[in-house]
């Protein structure tokens, strides 16, 4: 897939851009759609506001989001026959234009043609970050962020595609779910009769950040029922800003980085930037130490694929810090005496509420 694809190949003109470049729901389960701009868009995996550019459509301002397959929180499923199911997904973020999560499936056969199954949102609705596990001919979709105001926080979203007519079909659950999970790890175990789902953040409902999954669930596939194996009572707060406003961790660290590869006009930028947000001139080293606690503790490599994780090792324990745009949260990954703890949840709370310039709020799961 290129962006290089020019939308006369699949006989788009600007006319049938306008004609398409809506998303849009099915009224049956599925609607089978065709649509050449759609197969352009898959090809070349444009996104809304390149497509409408491209093609001098409206703005997304104006027409509401465009039609993209330029998508996160996707599932891509490989079958036997070489085909490839893409599920669902969203595009761009939620202050984009653009925005918009779908519902559908694409279906990409091994001759490059696509096919497109749009269906309602009481048969579907619109799902990103879930997990798609292949078992015969079903795929098993499990969990959705989805829109804030359609998540159903007592329940875990799963779902069952059948391959043979692309029909979906809801899935009520019974037993100990995870809840409102998504951005999880699914496996299916070799008897083919269960899912663990590990990993992945939960969302607990409007008064709480989105909390980190530390346990594991089994999901039987003989009767749906939900089965909590572990437990672990580890401890875990976050920190935020008592006005509940964006922190600027991840721009003090930027303007670190800034002044550490000698950007001397971005770092200066970045600085000013700082300076109007927080409403003083910032000393950026000061994040460099941000974790670093009165008692010895090993400061441990950072994960290239985790920017945002930071993770310390006492007493042979390691302990996570995890730096969101609204809060800090951490975990401790076993047991510390409490007296240690309660040193990290206020040491941390103190350099924090020091960076931001403000009060910041503790709050213990």
């Amino acid at each position: 897939m290129t962006e290089e694809i020019e939308p006369q190949e699949y006989g788009v003109t600007p006319a049938l851009f306008l004609e398409w470049r809506t998303p849009r729901f099915g009224d049956q389960n599925p609607t089978k759609i065709q649509s050449q701009v759609w197969e352009w868009l898959v090809h070349s995996k444009l996104s809304g506001y390149q497509s409408t550019q491209k093609l001098n459509g409206p703005s997304a301002f104006d027409a509401g989001a465009t039609w993209s397959f330029d998508r996160f929180g996707q599932s891509v499923t490989e079958l036997p026959d070489g085909r490839i199911i893409y599920i669902a997904g969203e595009h761009e973020d939620y202050y984009d234009p653009d925005f918009y999560i779908y519902n559908d499936v694409v279906v990409v056969n091994p001759d490059d043609s696509v096919e497109f199954y749009c269906y309602s949102k009481d048969e579907f609705p619109p799902t990103d970050f879930h997990s798609a596990t292949l078992l015969g001919n079903k795929i098993i979709i499990i969990g959705n962020l989805g829109y804030y105001e359609e998540r159903n926080q007592s329940n875990t979203q799963i779902y069952l595609l059948n391959l043979d007519n692309f029909k979906i079909e809801k899935v009520n659950s019974s037993g100990n779910s995870p809840g409102w999970i998504h951005g999880h790890r699914a496996v299916l175990s070799a008897d083919r009769k269960f899912i663990t789902v590990t990993k992945g953040k939960i969302d607990l409902g409007q008064e709480f950040s989105l909390r980190e999954n530390i346990d594991d669930w089994q999901l039987d596939l003989q009767d749906w029922h939900w089965q909590r194996l572990t437990e672990r009572n580890w401890a875990r707060w976050e920190i935020k800003r008592r006005d509940r406003k964006h922190n600027h961790l991840w721009d003090l660290r930027q303007a670190l980085w800034s002044l550490e590869v000698k950007w001397e006009e971005h770092y200066q930028q970045d600085l000013k930037n700082l300076e109007k947000e927080l409403g003083y001139r910032p000393d950026v080293n000061l994040i460099k130490d941000i974790y670093s606690f009165g008692f010895p503790c090993e400061q441990l490599p950072q994960d290239e694929d985790e920017y945002n994780v930071f993770r310390i090792k006492i007493d042979g324990v390691t302990v996570r810090f995890v730096e969101e745009r609204y809060s800090v949260q951490a975990t401790v990954e076993g047991e510390l005496p409490d007296e240690k703890i309660v040193e990290l949840q206020n040491r941390t709370l103190s350099k924090i509420s020091l960076l931001e310039n403000t009060i910041c709020d503790l709050e213990v799961y």
